[in-house]
């Protein structure tokens, strides 16, 4: 049985930091690029970071996202990580883990989609 979750989500002052995690289990993991999405109130849902499969080499990440968020894989732990630093209003949204057999590229370029999505965890940026 497939399974993809996110945990970390929650309450963060403006200017805070806060660390999400995805697990995975029922594919090939390491196989697979994870991406991270989100989806702010009224608003499509967004590809923020992405690190690919087969060794873990490249990383994208959004232009509003660059810079502030770090995506990194902890082999051990069969998880992908997304370090957020500096966080704002802005970034209030639910955010979604997803896996695909594509790259990176491909779901950027909105030419692969996710084949499996975790149910999303909550980040709420307020004073």
């Amino acid at each position: 049985q497939v399974q993809l979750v996110e945990s970390g989500g929650g309450l963060v002052q403006p200017g805070g930091s806060l660390k999400l995690s995805c697990t995975g289990s029922g594919f090939p993991w390491n196989d697979y690029a994870i991406a991270w999405y989100r989806q702010a109130p009224g608003q499509k849902r967004q590809i923020i970071a992405c690190i690919s499969g087969f060794g873990r080499s490249e990383k994208k990440y959004s232009n509003s996202v660059k810079g502030r968020f770090t995506i990194s894989s902890d082999s051990a732990k069969q998880a992908v990580n997304l370090q957020m630093e500096a966080l704002n209003a802005d970034d209030t949204a639910t955010y979604y883990c997803a896996a695909t057999e594509y790259t990176c590229v491909g779901l950027w370029a909105s030419v692969a989609y996710p084949k499996y999505w975790g149910r999303g965890t909550l980040i709420t940026v307020s004073s």
